[in-house]
């Protein structure tokens, strides 16, 4: 088989296949005939053929698949206009504390949004395969510790957590690539999911953006 046949094998299962593809699923399309090298190029060869067409080539945390370009949201969104999902500020804030500084417990999460965080977010956040727990800390109590999943990779378009953007634009990157909607509870509402925790005036004075912009190293494995 030649390159040129292997490449558009190559292409057809990627533009067919539901799920990203991954290398070891590309080395069972062509019987273990074409090596690593070779298909990493045709990877990058269909990238350049693809990159002026409104549909793109990515790499994300589970493999290789097809995808819209982002600019092209706009127009397929008037052809399934169904409302995107809608996240309470607290969802999103706890997500992207978790995001940040992984591997993380819902302690450290309070003491960041200096409230006590509603169980229900963090089932929210499960349920929706973005976290999960991958441990639990050597401490009293052994508490849990949650990370993000390749869902949340994926879904964000991103195949790393050194690809997340700056914690200054994040909730609007959020809110783009996995689009979703923000919106507020009322004071009621908001007293009943949330109760503020006894802090320091410092801390019940400070954003959960503030306090992630203080600590932008991100953990990763």
């Amino acid at each position: 088989m030649n390159t040129s046949d292997a490449k558009r094998i190559l292409e057809t299962a990627l533009i067919c296949a539901q799920q990203p593809m991954r290398l070891t699923d590309m080395h069972i399309l062509f019987n273990d005939e074409i090596g690593a090298d070779t298909l990493k190029v045709m990877l990058y060869e269909l990238q350049q053929e693809w990159g002026l067409k409104g549909v793109e080539l990515v790499q994300v945390a589970s493999g290789w698949r097809f995808q819209s370009r982002p600019e092209m949201r706009e127009y397929l969104d008037r052809l399934t206009p169904e409302k995107p999902p809608k996240y309470t500020r607290a969802v999103l804030e706890t997500l992207a504390i978790i995001a940040y500084r992984q591997p993380t417990t819902r302690a450290d999460m309070e003491d960041i949004r200096g409230v006590t965080i509603n169980t229900l977010i963090i089932k929210q956040l499960e349920d929706r395969g973005w976290i999960e727990v991958i441990g639990h800390r050597e401490t009293v109590g052994r508490p849990a510790l949650f990370a993000t999943t390749r869902q949340f990779l994926d879904d964000l378009g991103i195949s790393s957590l050194d690809q997340l953007p700056e914690v200054g634009p994040l909730q609007e990157q959020i809110l783009a690539s996995l689009n979703v909607e923000p919106f507020e509870v009322d004071s009621t509402s908001d007293r009943q999911a949330e109760l503020p925790m006894s802090v320091n005036a410092e801390t019940q004075n400070a954003s959960p953006t503030a306090e992630l912009e203080s600590s932008k190293e991100i953990q990763a494995d």
